[in-house]
C-alpha cells in the first residue's frame, strides 16, 4: 500500500495475464531502482564536493550510485520496451469501428 491506503498496481491483481502483471512490476521495480539511484548519486557527489571526505574507500564509493543509476536506467528502458511491445494495438478492422463510434 502507498502512502494514501491504496493499493499499488503492482500489487493488485489485474485482469491482465500473469506474464504483463510481472513484468510491470519489474518496471515499477527498475524506476523506484532508478529514482533511489540518482538520488544516492546526487548525494554523495554532494558530499564530495562540499565535504571532500578524506577517507580512503571514498574514492571506490561515492562513483558506486552512479554505476547504478547507469544500469538501473539501461534496465527500466528494456523493460518499459518489452511492456509496451506486450500491449497489443488495435486491430485495423477495429480501429475503424473506434472511429465511427467517436464521430
Amino acid at each position: 500500500m502507498n502512502a494514501l491506503g491504496r493499493r499499488m498496481p503492482c500489487s493488485s491483481p489485474t485482469r491482465h495475464s500473469p506474464t504483463a502483471h510481472r513484468t510491470t512490476c519489474a518496471v515499477q521495480w527498475a524506476g523506484r531502482l532508478l529514482c533511489w539511484s540518482l538520488a544516492a548519486g546526487m548525494t554523495t557527489a554532494a558530499t564530495d564536493l562540499l565535504l571532500a571526505p578524506r577517507a580512503p574507500w571514498w574514492g571506490t564509493l561515492w562513483p558506486l550510485p552512479w554505476y547504478l543509476t547507469g544500469l538501473s536506467l539501461l534496465a527500466w528502458a528494456v523493460l518499459r520496451t518489452r511492456e509496451k511491445a506486450a500491449q497489443h494495438p488495435p486491430d485495423e478492422e477495429h480501429l475503424a469501428d473506434g472511429w465511427d463510434q467517436a464521430a
